[in-house]
């Protein structure tokens, strides 16, 4: 309530509407309560407008101003009026009834006053925000009355309104044109132009379009096109290659052409598209009739020649091209633009940039060069070697070996070599060829020649045929490769990324070795501290006491990997690992992915790698067949045909056993017995009243009689103890049974001598350092819920015990979450579930946050073997009936008000809180929850505040119900406040009925007092229980009533209360009633328990559940109507 709601409400109204409601806003209700008519010229004015608030001025030419505040009382149905003209009619004055007026009239301003038309008016404007289905819809708008017009806008700063016109705007301005991605170029018609610059000389080459007469000739120059606009729209490398290479010419080139402009016209002269070319080489007369038709070609380094003769004391050098097999020498070459060769209607590009330089430096020099002998090999070793890696050069002066005439086939290479080095970050590839001493990269032109005895030098013909092997297997290695073919380069190259990517390196290095390739220069890389053998991995698994032992043998070459440095290595999700030597083995990605499963599912233990046998069926999934022993695969061969239920079908009751077992209880022995020879935990979960601890005396009666049995642990609730004692009378009086609590805990006893020690979960912590000494066959934890949580010290305590065998007992494994199976199956089965993050982060976080089915099924799978679970309705048919319903109670007309002022206020709070305060405020979240259930309940729950309500609805219901069926049956009533349990019991004792009550305040040891008190007492009908305390372990079958006042999210704790007395030996037919108040958040919590029992049932049966948390959404929705 605000400040001027506070100053409205205090005044006193001039007229009150009783009984109002939001339909009653009609011409009706003003003839109803005002004499007057409506006086001609009068006009209102809004001053101040909120939801069911309101100030209004009224003014008329000729009359006295006046002001009007009205406001509307919900809770009490009242609509007021107050007006300053003080009058006091018995009915409304004149003003009053012209601004009613103008609330029936005017939908902006009926809008404040009338929730209905106001509902309609927001839904349809929440439409446009995508809000019209959202809780409370009102709370998530603010609603202003400026200058005589509503206004509506979210609360949400910046939300979108979804409008056709809104959208069409947003498109308009956020999307792209729409394009192909791929647009084929249309150049049909187009040319490539060749000419000189009109005004300063230099080559231009640029794409065009002609007009030509009839006869064929060119009749003008329609236009040029810029290459680079075309560059944009085309994806194919080749034509991007030839566009970017015209961009290139239409400005002005700098002479000489250095290597990018050699490259870029032998990408020009490929033309992919095949357009025509044109050409006109007079500057001064630019005209398009002077362009003529020509064709491109390119010229390679193998049409020149560069020969060498020898006369008398002098060498000519003299170079040659051939050209459609017609040999020019530089002087009769003509140049076009210093960079084409122009030879009839064909203009030749060179495609190697070192071609084009020593044609253009002869075609200058106009002459062969002349060298005396004297200074011959001078130049021969400084030029003509260098020259020839690139160039042919043809030693006319030079015969073939000794004999020439011996030489009909060349000399056979001695060997295949390739020299790794560095440049910069790339690795240089160098593939060589051996010729007795001399060394020859093949991509090289060199001959390889020698001198005689008489130091006569010959030529030695090389292997084209061995050499173009070679390059062709080594083209086949990388697709970098064969694009470098056409470079100036003896050598291939690769970043060093590349070359270690993935692992390229390695199946290259392999590839070489098969084909005895000499490599050089690897241990000279500054990266060379990475092996460059491909890791040889050897797994063995043989089987050891309790766990399965992995020796892993992992070598690169002569040099090994410790398995600490894998583990490391795999921990760090490198593929990288450490060496004997120093260096690192590059890991294959799959066998990475391989030991992050083999490391997950066990743990390093020198140079092993232990993984529990609980664990079989992972172990099983990760590893390879191949990699088991014999006596693994015989190990796992047993363990598949117990999880799949294959039991010992000759295994019978035992003798000392005093009573009967049902099948599904004898197969739950038989489930026992197997894992304890197996070795093996696990999880007796069977619903309650099934008769756990039945088969677990029959189990342990079973081991005693088999002579395999040493003394067994069982850890219980001490509400539980008697149960336990009398169950062991019962059922097994042969057993020794050792009471571990209270005064005889302090006794000498020889444990060894006992069968069965019994003790609770709280002298377990206490004595936990004596029960430390003893090492147990088997080790029970009954209602193991109590250790569900990692972080306590029970769980702590448990785990610190020693048992061969250790069994979880429980008929919830699941309350609240996923998470609550780990700490359970932690203890029974340690190995199974990995460790806490782990579980954390693979099973509980994707299962119970995200609801991920597959991580879900994973974990069915892995736990099945371990888990035991029957229902009521799978095994027992033969039990009474069991009727569940739902009691709806009309509150009173108080306890509704007081319910619905509470509910508003905590909304209203809600709606104004973000998601991140909420989060930080969920202890205030939470009060409020619990006042509107404890209101529910009784408001007499919130103490000083409403002392003097009369009975709350589901008392009066419970007495008078209670009064009616407590002559033939004994009840049961369970509430979660003690409070509400001694607000009942006062009215029953006044009704005269006796009662008991057990709460967490009644003392351990006067809880079984009351239990057999209940059981025995004929007169006693009622016991009243708090749900936590009553609601686990208790056997109480003599009644057959039960009542749950309140409803608690979880209907997991409701089954274990309604289980007290519906559960084995129960005779009668059991009712059990839940009190729900209508219209509040009680039918809410029911809707949610329905919506997790569903969960609750896939998990629990399959052992699953979904966590559920309180977002604003989700607490809005909670609250609403």
């Amino acid at each position: 309530m605000t400040f001027t709601d506070k100053i409205i409400d205090s005044e006193e109204a001039s007229y009150t509407i009783e009984g109002f409601a939001d339909e009653q806003l009609s011409e009706i209700l003003m003839y109803k309560h005002s004499s007057d008519q409506l006086v001609p010229n009068a006009s209102v004015h809004v001053k101040q407008l909120s939801i069911d608030r309101g100030v209004f001025d009224y003014s008329h030419p000729n009359l006295h101003t006046a002001q009007i505040r009205v406001w509307t009382d919900r809770i009490e149905k009242r609509l007021h009026f107050h007006c300053t003209c003080l009058e006091t009619p018995l009915r409304m004055c004149q003003h009053s009834n012209r601004v009613l007026y103008e609330i029936i009239k005017n939908t902006d301003i009926r809008f404040f006053f009338d929730g209905i038309s106001r509902h309609v008016r927001v839904r349809q404007v929440a439409r446009d925000y995508g809000l019209e289905d959202e809780a409370d819809i009102t709370s998530h708008f603010h609603m202003h009355y400026v200058e005589n017009k509503l206004i509506l806008t979210p609360k949400i700063q910046g939300l979108l309104k979804i409008t056709d016109e809104n959208v069409r705007y947003l498109k308009g301005k956020l999307l792209p044109d729409v394009k192909p991605a791929f647009r084929e170029q249309n150049l049909e018609g187009k040319v490539i132009l060749i000419y000189p610059h009109r005004h300063y000389g230099h080559l231009t080459i640029q794409l065009g379009e002609l007009a030509f007469a009839v006869n064929g000739k060119v009749k003008a120059l329609v236009n040029t096109i810029d290459a680079t606009t075309l560059l944009w729209h085309e994806k194919r490398p080749e034509y991007i290659r030839f566009l970017a290479a015209l961009s290139r010419f239409p400005q002005p080139t700098k002479e000489p052409y250095n290597e990018d402009d050699i490259r870029a016209l032998h990408e020009i002269v490929k033309n992919p598209f095949d357009m025509p070319v044109y050409y006109q080489g007079n500057s001064k007369q630019f005209q398009a009739k002077n362009f003529s038709r020509v064709n491109l070609q390119v010229i390679g380094a193998d049409q020149f020649t560069l020969g060498i003769r020898k006369k008398d004391s002098l060498y000519q050098i003299s170079p040659l091209l051939q050209i459609a097999d017609q040999w020019y020498s530089m002087q009769e070459l003509v140049f076009a633009f210093d960079c084409f060769l122009h030879i009839g209607k064909t203009f030749y590009a060179f495609k190697n940039h070192n071609v084009w330089r020593v044609c253009r430096f002869f075609k200058n020099l106009g002459t062969d060069l002349i060298v005396h002998a004297s200074k011959y090999h001078l130049l021969q070793s400084e030029l003509l070697d260098k020259v020839s890696d690139t160039l042919k050069v043809n030693y006319a002066f030079l015969t073939e070996g000794y004999d020439q005439s011996s030489m009909e086939t060349p000399v056979q290479a001695t060997e295949r070599i390739i020299y790794l080095s560095e440049s910069e970050n790339y690795i240089v590839i160098e593939p060589v060829m051996r010729y007795g001493t001399v060394e020859i990269p093949i991509r090289s032109k060199r001959p390889v020649y020698g001198k005689d005895d008489y130091g006569n030098s010959f030529l030695i013909r090389r292997n084209d045929e061995q050499e173009l092997q070679f390059l062709s297997f080594i083209l086949k290695q990388h697709p970098y490769f064969p694009e470098q073919l056409d470079d100036d380069l003896l050598y291939f190259y690769l970043h060093q990324d590349r070359f270690f990517d993935g692992n390229w390196f390695l199946e290259a290095f392999e590839q070489w070795q098969i084909e005895k390739i000499a490599v050089m220069g690897y241990d000279k890389l500054s990266i060379s501290k990475r092996s460059p053998y491909k890791a040889a991995i050897n797994i063995e698994v043989t089987s050891g006491i309790n766990w399965f032992n992995t020796r892993v043998k992992i070598s690169y070459g002569s040099k090994v990997a410790r398995l600490r440095d894998l583990e490391k290595a795999v921990r760090n999700k490198s593929n990288y690992v450490l060496l004997d030597d120093g260096t690192y083995g590059i890991l294959p990605a799959e066998w990475l992915h391989k030991f992050e499963q083999f490391f997950s599912l066990g743990r390093r233990e020198g140079d092993l790698l232990k993984t529990a046998k609980i664990n079989f069926q992972a172990l099983q999934s990760a590893y390879e067949t191949d990699m088991f022993d014999s006596g693994v695969k015989q190990e796992l061969l047993l363990f598949k045909q117990w999880s799949n239920q294959e039991e010992d079908p000759s295994l019978k009751i035992p003798e000392g056993f005093i009573g009967k077992l049902r099948p599904y209880q004898l197969d739950g022995v038989k489930w026992l017995h197997s894992l304890s020879r197996l070795g093996f935990g696990g999880c007796l979960a069977d619903d309650m009243g099934l008769g756990k601890s039945i088969q677990i005396i029959a189990f342990l009666l079973l081991k005693k009689e088999e002579g395999k049995s040493g003394t067994n642990l069982i850890v219980v609730p001490a509400t539980l103890l008697t149960n336990w004692l009398q169950e062991f009378e019962k059922f097994a009086p042969s057993l020794r049974i050792f009471l571990w609590h209270g005064g005889q805990r302090d006794q000498n006893h020889t444990i060894d001598s006992w069968d069965v020690v019994l003790t609770t979960y709280g002298t377990m912590v206490s004595d936990l350092d004596r029960f430390q000494e003893i090492e147990f066959d088997h080790l029970f934890l009954d209602e193991s819920q109590h250790i569900k949580n990692p972080l306590s010290q029970r769980y702590r305590a448990a785990n610190r015990l020693k048992a061969k065998i250790k069994i979880a007992v429980t008929g919830t494994p699941l309350e609240n979450n996923t998470f609550d199976l780990f700490g359970q199956l932690s203890f029974a089965c340690p190995g199974l579930l990995g460790n806490k993050r782990y579980f954390r982060d693979v099973y509980s976080t994707p299962i119970d946050k995200f609801g991920e089915n597959r991580r879900l099924e994973e974990l069915l799978h892995k736990i099945k073997p371990f888990v035991l679970r029957r229902t009521k309705a799978e095994v027992m048919d033969d039990l009474p009936e069991k009727t569940e319903m739902v009691m709806y109670c009309e509150m009173g007309e108080e306890q509704r008000r007081i319910y619905d002022v509470y509910e508003k206020e905590f909304r209203s709070y809600i709606s104004a809180q973000t998601e991140e305060e909420l989060s930080n405020k969920s202890a205030v979240v939470l009060k409020g929850l619990m006042r509107l259930r404890q209101i529910c309940n009784s408001p007499l729950l919130l103490k000083d505040k409403y002392s003097n309500v009369p009975n709350a609805a589901k008392i009066e219901w419970l007495i008078e119900e209670i009064g009616q069926r407590s002559v033939q049956h004994k009840i049961l009533l369970f509430s979660q406040y003690v409070h509400m349990l001694d607000l009942v019991e006062d009215q029953l004792h006044k009704q005269g009925l006796q009662t008991l009550k057990m709460t967490g305040s009644t003392k351990v040891k006067d809880r079984e007092g009351l239990i057999e008190q209940f059981k025995l007492d004929g007169r006693v009908k009622v016991f009243l229980m708090s749900l936590k305390v009553g609601g686990v372990g208790l056997n109480l079958t003599e009644a057959d009533y039960v009542y749950l006042i309140d409803p608690w999210w979880n209907p997991a704790v409701e089954d274990q209360a309604i289980d007290r007395i519906y559960r084995m030996g129960q005779k009668k037919n059991v009712i059990a009633v839940r009190l729900i108040c209508k219209e509040t958040i009680e039918e809410k919590v029911l809707q949610l328990q329905q919506s997790k029992s569903e969960l609750f049932t896939k998990l629990v049966d399959s052992i699953t559940l979904t966590k559920t948390s309180f977002s604003k959404e989700a607490l809005l929705q909670l609250l609403s109507r």
